[in-house]
């Protein structure tokens, strides 16, 4: 008898790893044999992907601007002091202008060697010494942008660099919102169309993803008429769009 149970244990165990290819229903000496094995696979590969797209344009209300300062002397004290008065300049103008210090920030600063290549001795000689300061400045009333880039031109004189101008939202988050609002209704919409289409149920969400494209467009400069007396620079912030895309997968329901 007991080699009897040994043989049906072992034989349960075989089919079992078998799997259920060829089985069919039947019973050793009273014990069930698996008949059907049910491999139920989840996840998100399951159900209706869809990407929904939202765009929303708005008039840019701050300005960045890259500016500084780059002195060229012969020794690094000449090019050092140079930097720092001009550079004070520049920041006085900036604050005359309406820019609060909390938006001035030191972006670059560096002492360089400036060297030549000399042809005679074939080597690299030491010719000065430059100094760069670079800040970033926000400014918060925009239509101050070209006045205030005259101011600080002035205020350095020769040293002065813009190196760039951006444009940006400095809270965009009410954008965002009717961004992904226009978003999850395109997906949505899309979900619905695909349902039909195929002749299933559309159930409630099982994922969500999403990545919002945020552009900062550099401004778009026009030239002043050539008669009018010392023109201010001209700058237009123009329009930004501002872009948030989402994907949903939605559950199949039988």
């Amino acid at each position: 008898m007991k080699g009897k149970y040994i043989f049906i244990i072992g034989l349960v165990l075989a089919l079992a790893l078998a799997g259920p290819i060829g089985c069919t229903s039947g019973s050793t000496d009273g014990l069930e044999l698996p008949t059907e094995l049910r491999v139920n696979i989840g996840g998100q590969q399951e159900g209706i992907w869809v990407n929904g797209h939202g765009e929303v344009n708005a008039a840019p209300d701050i300005a960045i601007l890259q500016l500084g300062i780059s002195a060229q002397r012969a020794s690094v004290a000449e090019a050092q002091a140079e930097a720092a008065t001009a550079m004070e300049k520049v920041m006085n103008a900036l604050k005359k202008g309406g820019v609060a210090s909390k938006d001035i920030q030191t972006q670059y600063f560096s002492i360089q060697q400036v060297t030549r290549w000399d042809q005679d001795k074939q080597y690299e000689i030491i010719i000065g010494y430059r100094v760069s300061n670079t800040v970033a400045a926000k400014i918060r009333e925009i239509d101050k942008t070209g006045s205030i880039i005259d101011t600080v031109a002035e205020a350095g004189g020769d040293l002065t660099r813009v190196d760039n101008i951006t444009f940006s939202i400095d809270d965009p988050s009410a954008y965002r919102e009717e961004a992904r609002d226009k978003a999850v209704a395109d997906a949505k919409n899309k979900a619905e169309q695909i349902a039909k289409l195929t002749g299933v149920k559309l159930g409630k969400p099982t994922y969500i993803s999403e990545s919002i494209a945020y552009p900062v467009y550099p401004p778009r400069f026009t030239l002043p008429e050539a008669a009018a007396p010392a023109p201010t620079t001209p700058i237009s912030p123009g329009e930004m769009t501002i872009r948030l895309d989402i994907q949903i997968v939605y559950a199949i329901l039988e």
